[in-house]
């Protein structure tokens, strides 16, 4: 089982990135997907969740409205468009695949490994 996640890096507060990851080792259709961040010294928290079956998503408070999240079940892979960043959304960004729908991370069994979004003020 592979969750790689890809995209991150240096932004100006009021741009855009997108995060892509990319899975393998797993029926990816079965399994919801979901973006976890962690900034230095918190906690890791939730942003968004795609549900495995129609598609439909929820984002955290703190998010919504400026990011978007996508998945393709032909090419195995989750997206997270995010735009008007700010320097708030600095963090090591999580790509996760769960059973279980929820902003729980006990919910996920799957990880990748982060990737880096700094975006400076």
């Amino acid at each position: 089982v592979q969750l790689q996640a890809s995209g991150g890096g240096l932004v100006q507060a009021g741009g855009s990135l997108g995060l892509s990851c990319a899975a393998s080792g797993f029926t990816f259709s079965n399994y919801h997907m979901a973006w976890f961040r962690q900034a230095p010294g918190k906690e890791r928290e939730f942003v968004a969740i795609i549900d495995r079956n129609d598609g439909s998503t929820y984002y955290s408070d703190s998010v919504k409205g400026r990011f978007t999240i996508s998945r393709d079940n032909v090419k195995n892979s989750v997206y997270l468009r995010m735009n008007s960043l700010k320097p708030e959304d600095t963090a090591v960004y999580y790509c996760a695949a769960g059973q279980g729908y929820g902003r729980n991370p006990k919910l996920y069994s799957y990880w990748g490994q982060g990737t880096l979004v700094t975006v400076s003020s």
